[in-house]
């Protein structure tokens, strides 16, 4: 039986975050093929964590900059090595390579953190993001280890196009790899007079979700509340800090209620969901979860960047306050155009994110897998840059290594 090791930057929260869901996405994709599945990671457990060994996975801790970890996979003899998000394939990758060399490597972006730190920077300067932005020191980082990797996992058909045309990428190194349904939800959730009051829901760690919070607390929310007065804004998302649960006030229907173990229940009786990002990447977890129950949404072009379809979104797109406000006031008043919208959610689930996705990016991966031979040679790139003279991440890795080491052998005090 095959087997995938897994180094996750962190362990799958798939209650907190989108990120958790795809990881979930991806386990359960090969253990359905008959893999073994370990995920190991050097992250500290969390609360909110899902319990793996009720899939079968194994866990396993690691430890950064450790020979150990290097005993450890050679003993697995994994035929594929999967790194969540390019840090880890920087850490874990000529580890890896030098241990298992036959073991096809893969990367998961999540998101392209390049691109979603240059929209930062760029929104906090107010300029438009451009070729110097996006050509950062992350960004270097980031494609190199595309390059070094056999395949690498891009969650939006936006990300696949700025990674070629803008990076240079080789389309033989990418797979689009979206979220996708286990199955199509059922096109019966509650109604327009069902529901009442509006959503914004997102893990408070990420920049864009607490950005988007503080967006609505300033700007947005005091218009749509001045003209629906009744009406509450419930947000949700895991880890709220102080600064966060400070901006709670009833009395302007603005209602910060943090952790929410359902989040889809809570989804479902809201009537519109609002995600103002200004600033991402990749795709965004709750707005496919608003879909999935049926809840219409209003976004920013960033939001929806990757998601919607030709036909349109599922709400309403805009990017300014008040253009923001007026849509979710509209949408929130007319049953007709929120019932279209509804039915326009779930058309696009079908078109983006239904089961067969996962056929289609598994057979993608088999392929390489089957090649890799031919794949490794014909990214010269990537050879470049696993050579030793440039592999400035191994040599890091093992003055950290050898240094700690030092430190244990030394004396602890001046008396010994």
């Amino acid at each position: 039986m095959p087997l995938l090791i897994i180094l996750g930057y962190v362990w799958p929260e798939p209650n907190s975050s989108a990120a958790g869901s795809r990881m979930l996405s991806l386990i359960k994709l090969y253990l359905s093929y008959g893999w073994q599945v370990q995920f190991a990671s050097p992250a500290e457990l969390s609360s909110h964590r899902f319990m793996l060994a009720e899939l079968g996975v194994a866990e396993q801790q690691i430890n950064l900059n450790c020979d150990s970890f290097d005993s450890w996979i050679a003993s697995q003899n994994p035929q594929a090595v999967l790194f969540d998000r390019f840090m880890l394939e920087e850490q874990f990758g000529w580890r890896v390579e030098q241990a298992c060399p036959a073991a096809m490597r893969i990367l998961d972006m999540e998101d392209c953190h390049a691109l979603r730190q240059a929209r930062q920077s760029c929104h906090t300067l107010h300029r438009p993001v451009d070729a110097e932005a996006l050509n950062s020191e992350l960004a270097l980082r980031e494609i190199a280890a595309i390059y070094r990797c056999d395949i690498t996992l891009v969650i939006s058909e936006a990300e696949m196009q700025i990674l070629q045309r803008h990076y240079g990428v080789p389309a033989t190194l990418l797979c689009y790899c979206p979220f996708w349904l286990d199955k199509l939800p059922a096109t019966d959730s509650p109604g327009f007079s069902e529901r009442q009051h509006f959503i914004a829901i997102g893990n408070f760690r990420h920049a864009p979700n607490w950005q988007a919070v503080l967006w609505l607390k300033q700007q947005i929310w005091p218009q749509i509340h001045k003209q629906l007065p009744a009406a509450e804004l419930h947000i949700y998302g895991a880890y709220p800090p102080p600064k966060a649960t400070a901006l709670h006030n009833p009395k302007q229907g603005f209602l910060v209620r943090g952790w929410v173990e359902d989040s889809g229940q809570v989804m479902r009786q809201a009537r519109v969901c609002l995600a103002p990002l200004a600033f991402g990447a990749g795709l965004k977890g709750k707005l496919l979860e608003a879909m999935c129950h049926g809840t219409p949404s209003v976004t920013t072009a960033i939001g929806a960047e990757g998601m919607s379809i030709d036909s349109g979104w599922s709400g309403a797109v805009a990017n300014d306050s008040a253009a923001i406000a007026k849509a979710a006031v509209a949408l929130y008043q007319d049953a007709q155009g929120w019932q279209q919208a509804q039915q326009q959610g779930y058309k696009i689930l079908n078109r983006r994110f239904a089961p067969q996705q996962a056929l289609r990016v598994w057979r993608q991966m088999e392929q390489v897998r089957a090649d890799l031979d031919k794949q490794r040679q014909a990214n010269f790139t990537g050879l470049m840059l696993r050579h030793h003279a440039y592999r400035s991440t191994k040599f890091m890795g093992q003055w950290i290594e050898a240094k700690s080491k030092l430190a244990q052998l030394a004396p602890v005090s001046g008396n010994e």
